[in-house]
């Protein structure tokens, strides 16, 4: 008696068995993480965050608004001497390493010149 189908018939369903476990625990892990996503949210919203009172929220600044301020920037000078300067050494003066620029009038894009950063390239006919 040839017996080869009924083997392949257990096989199958070995296989068919192993899926559906892997289904049903696919769908409870989801069903954990969306219980605890769940129980989270409701834990935060019961401990709750309390509205901030009148003097607690923020206030303008005494001079008003603070604004945007638009400058020429260059860079301060390089100290020159025989010794190597760290960077906290170079930049004792002041934090940012730069100071106002004598001309605070924009460059301008001339015509004819490349404007495709410093591409070469033929530029404005």
């Amino acid at each position: 008696m040839n017996t080869s189908w009924m083997e392949t018939a257990d096989l199958a369903a070995g296989r068919g068995a192993l899926g559906v476990g892997l289904v049903v625990a696919g769908a409870v892990v989801v069903a954990l993480l969306i219980g605890a996503f769940a129980f989270g949210s409701r834990r935060v919203r019961r401990a709750g965050r309390t509205r901030p009172r009148p003097e607690e929220q923020p206030r303008m600044p005494e001079g008003g608004p603070v604004r945007e301020v638009r400058e020429r920037r260059e860079p301060d000078e390089m100290p020159r001497g025989d010794t190597r300067l760290t960077p906290h050494e170079l930049n004792g003066q002041g934090n940012s390493g730069t100071r106002t620029g004598a001309s605070q009038e924009r460059p301008r894009w001339n015509e004819g010149s490349s404007g495709g950063f410093g591409s070469g390239g033929p530029g404005a006919r």
